[in-house]
């Protein structure tokens, strides 16, 4: 793993750029959008993806040449045991297009090595908030020091979800079966619309558990850390080691209530990230 140096260095870079990325996203809030539509309706990608995606790739490679890369509106997506910058520009781009109703997306930046996220830093520009952690050093918004709720019964707990962007008939049938399972048996049932800022909540209890498939690792990868760091838990949904390119993650606040989560969830497979 890298030096406690060297993730201060890349800390630093990292929230630098996640800031000028941030101002990108304010100057862009009022202004006309180009919009592309991606593999469905609501998979789309604005200019202003496209601008955040190149500045935080020409910042890292200029400040770490030696480092790779991979970014939602990049092409492949290999991550290997190199150093690694895992990007998602705005994560949240439907909330994006709406903004001046609903300020919830996010700038997302993960740092891997040997394939372990080690570093996070989820920025929501919108309302200045700050989400961070390094490996072993705790996680933090605006500086304050985040944990988990410690809630452990799914009766108690506040699930955050999303549908996804995979609107198949198949697939539809199995997460609205999850909702119902949820919303029958927790004490709540939200979707914000934005990965790593549901993450995020959880890592700040203000939410217990997250649950989702069909996202990809540069939705979850730099918020996984912080999760972590703030004494939560991040893992496949049917139980084992979170694998980033499996395009579904379950997270939560204790060990106990994503445990739960795993035995009342109908899974869903997706090829995976490549």
């Amino acid at each position: 793993m890298a030096s406690s140096v060297d993730l201060d260095e890349y800390y630093n870079v990292a929230v630098k750029l996640a800031k000028s990325a941030g101002e990108i996203i304010r100057k862009a809030i009022d202004k006309e959008k180009s919009i592309e539509i991606k593999t469905s309706n609501v998979d789309l990608v604005t200019e202003t993806d496209k601008k955040v995606e190149d500045l935080l790739k020409k910042g890292f490679l200029e400040s770490f040449p030696d480092h790779c890369f991979i970014g939602e509106e990049s092409p492949g997506c290999n991550l290997t045991d190199a150093p690694t910058w895992i990007i998602d520009p705005v994560d949240g781009t439907m909330n994006f297009l709406c903004i001046g109703a609903y300020p919830y997306n996010a700038v997302s930046i993960g740092f891997a090595v040997n394939k372990e996220i080690v570093l996070g830093v989820v920025y929501n520009a919108i309302l200045d908030r700050m989400y961070t952690g390094i490996k072993g050093k705790g996680a933090y918004c605006n500086d304050k020091k985040l944990h988990v709720s410690g809630i452990q019964e799914l009766s108690q707990a506040l699930v955050l979800s999303e549908v996804g962007s995979d609107r198949s008939s198949k697939n539809l049938e199995q997460i609205f079966t999850n909702i119902k399972t949820i919303v029958d048996k927790a004490h709540g049932l939200r979707m914000m619309g934005s990965a790593a800022l549901n993450m995020c909540a959880v890592a700040a209890g203000e939410a217990d558990v997250y649950f989702e498939y069909t996202i990809h690792c540069w939705d979850m990868a730099a918020a996984k850390i912080i999760v972590e760091e703030a004494g939560g838990v991040c893992i496949d949904p049917e139980g084992g080691d979170l694998d980033l390119m499996s395009r579904r993650v379950l997270c939560g606040s204790s060990k106990e209530l994503v445990e739960t989560l795993t035995k009342e969830l109908k899974h869903l497979q997706f090829p995976q990230d490549e």
